[in-house]
């Protein structure tokens, strides 16, 4: 079960934080490590992702932390107000406000892809806030504008509004040009960014807000950001992701504390294609950030 706890992120756009677990007791003091409280963790989707995406790495994680996944601004159902900034320090806002109003910190950051770069460009700005990241998928290097083109024109492909839940599925797990195999967790995947309209079945996110979200980090290479990182740092890939073995393996190696970990069988979402190899994979990790 999880609890929606409201928050206010940068410019007082509102957004849903959703914690999982047994919620803490009123009078209780912030949660911190050693008896008496449990240590924070911050889980950021990707783009287009949402908060629901974390929840059975969230309910794993809820035995032992304080675990809590955020809807990030456009996304799930925080708003999406038009006029509102989709910058990188938006982004960043978001989370360091989260942070400090959920009372988190210094907390563990899980993120996949974007929500992978939000977290290290946080831990880079405010590593009192951060004891630990955990990199999903996620490149350093710039995608350029090739790589925001073939979004834009991926967008155009999809042939909304859906009739069913059933035909997101075989859309995105099968018929989209992008897939290269039948991929049944890709079809679920996108299945829970939809919601009903009266006319059919259409993503909960705006693409034009996505689009622009996603130009704010395309064109740079974020190298200089990681090597700032000065907390223990895992990079995960899936073997048929977009993060190549090579740009991992140097993401490590200019990460001050970094750590490699690779997941058979998955593509880019890792961590919805293989949940228990997910698991296994940043569970000796996360052990080694609580026991030193």
């Amino acid at each position: 079960m999880a609890r929606r706890i409201d928050v206010t992120g940068a410019g007082g756009v509102r957004l849903a934080a959703w914690e999982f677990g047994d919620p803490p007791k009123a009078d209780a003091d912030p949660p911190r490590d050693g008896p008496g409280g449990l240590p924070g963790v911050l889980l950021l989707h990707g783009l287009m992702g949402r908060a629901s995406h974390w929840a059975p790495t969230a309910r794993w994680l809820s035995a032992r932390y304080r675990a809590v996944a955020l809807d990030q601004r456009g996304h799930g159902r925080s708003d999406k107000p038009p006029r509102a900034a989709y910058t990188r320090e938006a982004y960043i806002g978001d989370v360091e406000a989260t942070l400090e109003q959920l009372r988190l910190g210094p907390a563990v950051l899980i993120g996949h892809a974007m929500g992978a770069l939000t977290a290290w460009q946080l831990a880079a700005k405010r590593p009192d806030l951060v004891r630990g990241l955990v990199v999903c998928d996620m490149r350093a290097s710039a995608l350029g504008a090739a790589s925001q083109q073939e979004w834009t024109e991926w967008f155009a492909t999809w042939p909304v509004p859906f009739a069913s839940l059933a035909d997101v599925r075989k859309w995105f797990g099968e018929d989209d040009p992008r897939v290269e195999r039948p991929n049944p967790a890709r079809g679920e995947f996108f299945a829970e960014v939809m919601a009903e309209s009266p006319d059919g079945w259409r993503p909960v996110f705006e693409p034009e807000q996505m689009l622009r979200s996603r130009e704010t980090w395309v064109y740079d290479a974020h190298w200089e950001e990681l090597a700032q990182v000065r907390c223990p740092t895992l990079v995960v890939r899936g073997l048929d992701g977009e993060l190549g073995r090579a740009e991992a393996q140097e993401m490590v190696r200019v990460l001050p504390h970094g750590r490699y970990a690779e997941v058979a069988d998955a593509g880019h979402f890792v961590h919805y294609d293989q949940p228990e190899a997910w698991r296994s994979a940043i569970a000796p990790f996360l052990d080694g950030l609580r026991h030193p």
